[in-house]
């Protein structure tokens, strides 16, 4: 959750209004980025726990039909995810997002910031987690991921002591 918490702020580095007019993600624009970064946050993830899982551990899989699902949902998720970076940054962005090099320099630059956190002492918890989350479409994991990451933002909103850094998500409706 801290990853993709961390995702979301520094997307969020290319905007400079003020907080008030700071504009926020919605629950489908913010899973649209956390699906985009999914596959290789898997892969990132994978190689850092390398000497703390066995072989056949999900997490640790390079290629098959589980990191195939999140690479085809990623696929389908940058539409919307390039619109949610415009969202939150300059509109000349747009532009530069339309460049094929984009997606790889987006997720090359931000992943290894997310996955470079990972306390080697977590990857059995991280690994039960995924494995859990496996038989669910892509999609329902990423809305677990942002909908725990409002709940989350709301408890800190609220003034509760919760290590998160600001996010642009938008307030869920109670």
């Amino acid at each position: 959750m801290k990853r993709l918490a961390l995702l979301f702020s520094l997307v969020a580095l290319g905007s400079a209004p003020a907080e008030a007019q700071r504009p926020c993600l919605t629950a489908p624009e913010a899973e649209s980025l956390a699906l985009v970064a999914m596959p290789e946050i898997i892969r990132d993830t994978g190689a850092v726990c390398i000497t703390r899982l066995p072989a056949n551990s999900l997490i640790r899989q390079t290629h098959g039909a589980f990191i195939e699902k999140y690479e085809h949902a990623a696929d389908h998720a940058w539409p919307a995810a390039e619109a949610a970076i415009v969202k939150l940054s300059d509109p000349m962005v747009e532009t530069l997002l339309q460049s094929q090099y984009a997606r790889p320099l987006l997720t090359t630059l931000l992943v290894p910031q997310l996955v470079g956190k990972i306390n080697t002492d977590d990857c059995s918890f991280i690994d039960r987690v995924v494995t859990d989350l496996a038989p669910l479409p892509p999609a329902n994991a990423a809305g677990l991921v942002v909908t725990t990451l409002q709940h989350l933002k709301a408890e800190q909103d609220a003034g509760k002591q919760v290590n998160l850094p600001k996010l642009p998500l938008c307030a869920e409706p109670r």
